[in-house]
């Protein structure tokens, strides 16, 4: 069954950041045993790649029905691992899984079912064509800090599904949701040894990386995804880089203003501001704003922060103080600059973190105005609850200061003219457009992921994603008739034949002259190679 790879030394805590309590460890694979565990999973790809695609689905069907199975301990498990309320849990983790395997299990044979090409007949008039995929081999998954249950398992699966074998890293913040992927897919029968799990920090995600596998498929930061990028380009190597990004809603003038600040709102302060895809950003025609601004902060001052057991919290503390003093530090940079702190800020939430100091991690959502362009926090990503709203005076103002982002994630219109939302949305620089809602495609698995620019390489779910698991193979049939009938470009050459492939261009032009002129000056040549094959008979 999968497993985790064994280790002889050190180990990796799991903590729970609402209360600092240690909720298990599990040993870290050392740098040195990385190769090896990919060789493993490589020795047990050829039997899982023999399998029919739709026999792999049934395994992807199970591992769903192990998901629903385990519904309360996961939920349980990544509401402590994270810190998150566990509704969120539950719609935005294990919902998406359960989704995706399905998904899967019904679409995956289909869309690795290949394909058949029509050659032209003028150069090929026997021969078939078609492609098939095949498995790259050994694709190696790393998992993100947050979203540790959803993204992870979705890369994990398709790779699966093409005929890999997988070397899952978790993050070490993520480490127990990790071990919980395995145990979904042993519960689904997969092949032992197929799927591996291996922890530690990045040292051995740079071993990973390093070892001979196909593919690498990483969700994390900018500079993390960088590097990991530049060692698979070195190594001629594929990758699939998932790297977030600055994401805005566009709230134009016509917008149903209360829906676009419940959206807004739930986009920007999910997951305490750290999913990927976060809205920091809001950019307000000025018609509405002041309607826009109000609405907003008083639906942010009415989110609750603390425990996230509690059924009626909506925020619960961020991952690490790593990301607790970046996020403070970038908004007070703001603050001292001159923009405006209308609520939220770090927070103390009595009865957790006593002793460990995990309270600390407490952030509560936080909106933002008066902030300009040259400021970090219009700029850099910031892993936190914070959001920044702006005014524009026009449509195409508005657009201007989406696009001024390195990043190109996604970005939300709110418009009651879907028409005049289409027309804005081919002008974003970004890979996803959502009109009327936001994070649309998270959950949807049919739906391609992914952004330009800095927010990464390739897209995750989809066919598409499938589709990059593999390999496309180009086979061609031509049957086995006398060497007299060969094709009438083998040599040896001559002028007829050079004119021939003249006159067989023209004919494919668009002008009469020119397609006369090839009946004119290229019949006789091609008679003549006619003869030259009735001659061989």
């Amino acid at each position: 069954m999968p497993s985790t790879v064994p280790a002889h030394g050190p180990t990796i805590a799991s903590r729970n950041p609402a209360t600092g309590e240690t909720l298990g460890t599990v040993p870290v694979t050392l740098p040195a045993a990385v190769p090896a565990v990919v060789a493993g999973a490589a020795a047990v790809q050829p039997l899982w790649w023999a399998l029919r695609s739709r026999d792999r689905a049934r395994y992807m069907q199970r591992a769903a029905q192990a998901v629903i199975d385990e519904a309360d301990d996961l939920a349980a498990l990544i509401c402590a691992e994270q810190g998150r309320p566990r509704a969120e849990v539950e719609l935005q983790e294990l919902l998406p899984a359960i989704e995706t395997l399905q998904w899967l299990a019904e679409a995956g044979p289909k869309v690795l079912a290949g394909e058949r090409a029509g050659l032209s007949r003028a150069l090929h008039p026997l021969s078939r064509a078609r492609w098939t995929y095949e498995p790259l081999g050994v694709v190696a998954v790393i998992g993100p800090a947050t979203e540790p249950f959803a993204t992870p398992l979705g890369d994990v699966a398709v790779a699966l599904m093409a005929g890999n074998a997988v070397v899952l890293k978790p993050s070490p913040q993520a480490a127990l949701a990790g071990e919980r992927i395995a145990r979904v897919f042993a519960r689904a029968g997969l092949p032992e040894g197929l799927l591996r799990v291996v922890h530690g920090d990045a040292d051995t995600g740079a071993a990973l990386v390093d070892a001979p596998v196909a593919q690498v498929r990483f969700t994390g930061s900018y500079d993390a995804g960088r590097a990991v990028g530049e060692a698979c380009a070195r190594a001629v190597k594929r990758s699939v880089l998932e790297l977030g990004g600055k994401d805005v809603a566009l709230v134009l003038a016509d917008a149903d203003v209360d829906r676009a600040v419940q959206g807004t709102v739930w986009a920007a302060f999910a997951n305490a501001g750290q999913a990927g895809g976060s809205v920091e950003r809001a950019v307000v025609l000025r018609e509405v704003s002041e309607r826009f601004l109000s609405g907003v902060l008083a639906a942010t001052r009415a989110l609750r922060v603390g425990d996230p057991r509690d059924p009626g919290v909506s925020v619960g503390p961020l991952l690490t103080h790593d990301r607790h003093e970046r996020v403070r530090t970038l908004v007070q940079e703001a603050v001292d600059a001159g923009a405006t702190l209308h609520c939220g800020g770090p927070v103390e939430v009595p009865g957790l973190g006593a002793g460990a100091g995990a309270g600390a991690t407490f952030y509560a959502p936080a909106v933002l105005t008066g902030v300009t362009p040259e400021m970090r926090v219009a700029r850099e990503e910031l892993p936190g609850p914070v959001l920044v709203v702006m005014t524009a005076d026009t449509e195409e103002e508005a657009i201007r200061i989406a696009n001024a982002s390195d990043t190109g994630l996604g970005a939300s219109v709110w418009t009651a003219d879907r028409y005049k939302g289409a027309r804005i949305a081919r002008e974003l620089h970004v890979g996803m457009v959502w009109m009327n809602d936001h994070l649309t495609t998270r959950s949807a698995p049919q739906l391609p992921w992914g952004g330009v620019k800095g927010s990464g390489i390739g897209r995750a779910r989809g066919a598409i994603a499938l589709r990059t698991c593999a390999e496309p193979k180009v086979l061609t049939w031509s049957p086995p008739v006398p060497a007299a009938a060969r094709p009438f470009w083998w040599f040896p050459y001559d002028e007829a034949l050079e004119r021939t492939g003249r006159a067989i261009s023209e004919l494919r032009s668009v002008r009469d002259r020119d397609r006369e002129r090839a009946l004119r000056q290229g019949t006789p040549p091609m008679l003549k190679l006619a003869r030259r094959a009735l001659r061989r008979r």
